[in-house]
């Protein structure tokens, strides 16, 4: 009788190619593993979070200009109510809500930043164009 190295058992020499077969059928089994799965979404290939949740992709960088800033009155899915959409900016996410914030205070109404424009409610067009010029930028006033 001889001691197979692979396992704690006494293996008689005539099992002994039985038990070498179970042993790879179970080292095949092990590498059995889960290739996809649509439970938690896309993930990111770099960090595996999911992609809503994945903070290692880069931020979209803003997009050219030509130097204009064109103010548009919208109402576009706003029930009929109008806001200012400033476009043309050229800045980034973050240095657009530092700008949009004393702007809706100089306004004295709210607004919002989405994607890299930023909307004032109402219609009072003329006000910002007099407050951006100030700050340095070439204001075009848009549409009707």
């Amino acid at each position: 009788m001889q001691w197979c190295t692979q396992s704690r058992f006494l293996a008689l020499p005539q099992s002994r190619a039985i038990l070498l077969a179970l042993m790879k059928r179970s080292a095949l089994m092990t590498k059995n593993r889960l290739v996809y799965s649509t439970e938690t979404g896309q993930q990111c290939p770099q960090c595996k979070a999911t992609l809503a949740r994945c903070r290692c992709a880069d931020k979209p960088a803003p997009p050219t200009t030509d130097g204009w800033v064109r103010l548009q009155r919208t109402t576009k899915g706003r029930g009929g109510k109008s806001v200012t959409l400033i476009t043309g900016l050229g800045l980034s996410a973050d240095q657009l809500k530092e700008l949009a914030k004393p702007l809706k205070q100089h306004c004295g109404v709210g607004g919002t930043v989405k994607g890299f424009d930023i909307e004032i409610q109402g219609e009072d067009r003329a006000k910002i164009q007099k407050w951006l010029e100030g700050r340095g930028f070439k204001v075009k006033i848009a549409g009707g």
